[in-house]
């Protein structure tokens, strides 16, 4: 790419976000210059960033697949086969024409002069270490750099990890030459991660053991779907097979969501059956896998094939639901005296949310401050013109709002071009401006640890329409195509 190019939109990321937006500005919006900046030396985000053994989805590909390119495997996918599939969408359509690999943003400032955005980034690596400058200025900017950072994930510091003699290492940075063969594995933590992790280590090393200050629901049944089987079976066409069955995953999802909150006790014990199923009634499902809030108050894992819970019946793996009082020389000492020894421990403590890719952002000269914003259909915000950020679902796949947010911005792209208009600012109206605002992600409707953490670096949602960050497909997807664009809330100029 030349330094100084212009372009009318300018994609951040090359993960399941920045695809769909490139997928979708070629057949919603073919004329316009568009390019795809990537930090990485490839495409894929999450799926090449995580190289932990066995991961996977923790959503099924029916709906974490493209609404436009039919998902032919089963319903939890290994990274690997993610790859391969986006892999697929990028050479069926000519995309990678448009992205440019190993570029790292470091600024982005707006102009309201020359109404458009600078970009500054560093093309690769010099033999100084440092890569050589690139420039851009884009009408647009389309956000898809995901909700974490990957170059690090998040790890708590505890008392004594320096006087661990064995490895310590995070699921986010695997180490390529980490050997677990007949070692003892302490994995720390409930999430997703820990669930994968687990089974996939247990066959290998000498035990696994997850350890978890407080539990995680999980969702067990087998990585198949009946409905899918069946219409594949009778040769109904790929396409259609993908839509029905992503509709109706969908609303199987839909309705789970609403009774975790109408019935909690009645979807605990419908979860906690799944376990007993493989574990046995003796098992003490409390506390291992009983959390003090109600199910999908945090992201509610599903276990293909009880994985995690055929590996702990078959004794290569355990649970342990206890604080740590210190790490040791030879493993972690818990808060209730025991010890457990162990020559490799995992962190799978989560992540570190990242906000706008940690790029500096100005506006005419002015520092942005992102948390002072309030949201736009949880798109767009309040004073940042010409600007869309992509922040998926807690409660479904990412790549449904990644979709339907495409849908959106080419749809407010072309919109521009019918007006004459060259900038769009979401504003607050008269009306508005006093509203009440509340956090982009209300605390007693959802509250993992890196929202808890970082919630203050995030934007501000309103009470009402248009300024409130919906975290409903169902409603998505019928108010979003059919969104006005000029009631007001955003201003064109």
């Amino acid at each position: 790419m030349e330094a100084h190019a212009d372009v009318d939109v300018l994609v951040v990321g090359a993960g399941i976000s920045g695809i769909a937006a490139a997928y979708h500005l070629t057949t919603q919006s073919p004329d316009r210059s568009f390019v795809v900046l990537e930090n990485q030396e490839s495409f894929g985000g999450t799926w090449r960033t995580h190289t932990y053994p066995g991961v996977r989805s923790d959503s099924d590909l029916f709906t974490f697949g493209y609404r436009f390119k039919p998902w032919t495997g089963t319903p939890i996918a290994t990274a690997d086969k993610i790859l391969e599939y986006m892999g697929e969408v990028i050479d069926e359509n000519d995309l990678d024409q448009y992205i440019r690999y190993n570029h790292t943003i470091s600024d982005a400032s707006w102009s309201s002069e020359h109404k458009r955005w600078t970009v500054t980034a560093s093309l690769g690596d010099s033999d100084d270490g440092e890569g050589e400058p690139v420039v851009m200025t884009a009408k647009f900017l389309w956000m898809c750099q995901g909700y974490y950072r990957h170059s690090e994930g998040y790890t708590p510091t505890w008392p004594g990890m320096d006087s661990f003699e064995g490895d310590l290492v995070h699921p986010q940075t695997w180490p390529d030459d980490l050997d677990y063969a007949d070692k003892r594995v302490v994995v720390i933590g409930s999430g997703a991660s820990a669930a994968t992790l687990v089974p996939a280590m247990a066959n290998d090393a000498a035990h696994v053991t997850m350890l978890q200050r407080s539990p995680t629901y999980f969702a067990t049944g087998r990585n198949s779907n009946e409905l899918a089987e069946m219409l594949r079976e009778l040769d109904i066409p790929d396409e259609w097979t993908h839509e029905i069955v992503r509709r109706k995953v969908i609303h199987d999802g839909s309705m789970v969501a609403k009774m975790s909150r109408l019935e909690p006790e009645m979807v605990k014990e419908e979860l906690h059956q799944g376990i007993r199923d493989i574990l046995g009634d003796d098992y003490p499902l409390d506390p291992h896998f009983t959390p003090s809030y109600r199910p999908w108050h945090q992201r509610l894992a599903f276990v293909p094939d009880g994985d995690l819970f055929h590996a702990i019946k078959d004794g290569n793996a355990s649970v342990e639901t206890q604080e740590i009082e210190t790490f040791v020389e030879k493993g972690i000492q818990l808060a209730n005296g025991e010890t457990l020894e162990a020559d490799i421990i995992v962190t799978a403590t989560g992540f570190n949310l990242n906000v706008l890719g940690d790029i500096d952002f100005t506006i005419d000269d002015q520092p942005m401050d992102f948390s002072e914003t309030v949201t736009w259909r949880g798109a767009m915000f309040s004073g940042i013109p010409n600007m869309t950020w992509v922040f998926g679902y807690f409660r479904a796949s990412w790549t449904l709002r990644a979709d339907l947010l495409a849908d959106l911005v080419c749809r407010l792209l072309n919109h521009m071009d019918e007006r004459g208009a060259d900038v769009v600012t979401p504003t607050l109206t008269d009306a508005d401006a006093d509203m009440e605002l509340a956090p982009w992600v209300k605390p007693d409707d959802f509250n993992p640890g890196y929202i808890r953490r970082g919630i203050h670096l995030l934007p501000k949602q309103g009470d009402r329409d248009p300024w409130i960050h919906t975290q409903e497909y169902v409603v998505d997807k019928e108010v979003l195509p059919t969104v006005d664009l000029d009631d007001g809330s955003l201003v064109f100029e």
